[in-house]
């Protein structure tokens, strides 16, 4: 290559005033003379200084939640290097729809509320995606596989009426006692309460790990067996999921968070179904907020799937701080501080990820029901998250007016989300068209990001102009926005 060829010509014709023949010479004169007490002290120091080194990025870990030496990297060496490139993921992959990981249980929830106001919560579509998924999890994939109990349970599953299914689910309870799917239809359908649910969750749990002791001491070869064992693991994984939610129901908050670390330390390859959430939304009501950035550092990597409750808990995390003693007017003089200047830049991610969540945690938008299935980056999916995490919001004290005083602004510096974006994807048209499926009315007064950004609200002049103020000083804008 021309650079390398050009290096080595300038050496060789400034090899006479750099006199480089004498100055090898005396470098290996030098290292002849070493002794081996100094590479004895060379390795001691060296030791020494990596010990110091290690034990100060432990701490600053700990109270940052991030490495000091990574972020030092990204920010001084990656430019040099040509950054670092983000994995290539279609639009599509970020605006698929997912199983809500803290759906509501149908007869004590879902179903109360039909029962008050005489709406359904629910959509025909919402209920047909979760028959989908319930057919797949707990029916075999083999046929003929299972005994009478499983053919009374595929088709209570398919069965739309709700009375209907739970008259098929209690015959199968009936002809077997050890059915474990007919339990679970029980606790969903027919529970009127959580603990009632919690009881049935229990039994479907117990006769569920029963069977797969069973098929683990005496392993067998046969399709049918496996395929039985394949069904009792998802049953086993999907009743203590929903063990752990009645308890986080109940206020068991401990004991709710035993079962979902085992439960993720066990079925580490459950990822998909997003366990991870039910236990970040369990630690934050427990304020266990170092737990949950140890929990973060886990799955807030470039290769996973992004969440609202990925984004927006980073952004909490990095929020909370600061907020408490952030005022508009001694900032709008003095500037950002490196904190408030990182909590910033969460909350700009947050945003871009999914911008109908603020109107949410604002109380702008009413709350309502989240669905059984969301849509990523969605409103659906907005709902969902605030419908838990806007109380831990409140619990941070200042939060919300930081939140109010830069979500907008911040959001105009990407001011055509529909055609480009900065760490996502922009939107595409399937998710206006998606999104309407998960309702039977819109609180919404729109699916998608509109072109401009979004307007302003009766805030504080003080909040409505601080970002302004500040991106017009001497800061800096941040690099995530930064073109």
């Amino acid at each position: 290559p021309a650079p390398i060829a050009y290096i080595m010509f300038l050496i060789w014709f400034l090899r006479a005033p750099l006199r480089l023949h004498e100055n090898l010479d005396q470098l290996g004169f030098f290292m002849n003379s070493l002794t081996p007490k100094f590479y004895v002290a060379l390795t001691g120091t060296s030791s020494v200084i990596s010990g110091i080194i290690l034990i100060f990025e432990w701490w600053y870990f700990h109270k940052h939640g991030n490495s000091l030496i990574e972020q030092l990297a990204l920010t001084y060496v990656a430019p040099f290097i040509g950054g670092i490139d983000l994995p290539e993921k279609p639009a599509q992959s970020e605006c698929k729809v997912w199983r809500n990981p803290m759906n509501l249980i149908r007869g004590c929830e879902y179903f109360k509320f039909m029962q008050v106001t005489g709406n359904s919560p629910l959509t025909h579509y919402d209920m047909n995606l979760t028959a989908q998924d319930q057919q797949m999890f707990f029916c075999p994939d083999v046929a003929g596989a299972g005994d009478k109990g499983d053919e009374l349970m595929a088709l209570a599953w398919r069965t739309v009426d709700t009375e209907k299914s739970i008259e098929l689910a209690l015959q199968a309870v009936n002809g077997n006692s050890n059915c474990a799917s007919a339990y679970i239809l029980l606790a969903e359908e027919c529970a009127s309460t959580v603990p009632e649910a919690d009881k049935y969750f229990r039994q479907a749990l117990k006769i569920a790990d029963n069977n797969i002791r069973k098929f683990v001491s005496v392993p067998s070869h046969d399709v049918k067996a496996n395929s039985l064992h394949r069904r009792d693991i998802n049953i086993c994984v999907y009743a203590r999921r929903r063990v752990a939610m009645c308890l986080r129901k109940m206020g068991k908050l401990k004991e709710c968070i035993k079962i979902t670390r085992e439960l993720i330390k066990e079925f580490p390859l459950m990822s998909v179904l997003h366990i991870h959430e039910n236990l970040i939304e369990a630690l934050l009501a427990q304020k266990a907020y170092n737990d949950v950035q140890a929990l973060l550092t886990r799955y807030d990597d470039l290769t996973l799937p992004k969440s609202a409750v990925i984004c927006y808990s980073a952004a909490l995390l990095k929020i909370r701080p600061v907020c408490e003693k952030f005022f508009a007017d001694v900032t709008v003089k003095k500037g950002l501080t490196t904190h408030q200047f990182d909590a910033v830049e969460a909350l700009q991610r947050a945003v871009e990820f999914n911008p109908h969540v603020p109107q949410y945690l604002l109380e702008e938008k009413p709350i309502i029901l989240p669905p059984e299935h969301l849509l990523k980056r969605g409103d659906s999916e907005a709902v969902a998250y605030s419908f838990y995490h806007a109380a831990h919001w409140k619990e941070v004290p200042g939060s919300i007016k930081f939140l109010e005083c830069f979500w907008k602004d911040t959001f105009k510096l990407i001011p055509f989300p529909l055609e480009k974006g900065k760490l996502f994807h922009p939107y595409t048209s399937v998710l206006k068209r998606l999104t309407e499926n998960f309702y039977h009315f819109s609180t919404m007064s729109q699916c998608t990001p509109r072109k401009n950004c979004p307007s302003s609200s009766s805030s504080q002049l003080d909040c409505a102009s601080l970002p302004y103020l500040l991106l017009s000083s001497h800061i800096s804008t941040p690099s995530l926005w930064a073109s």
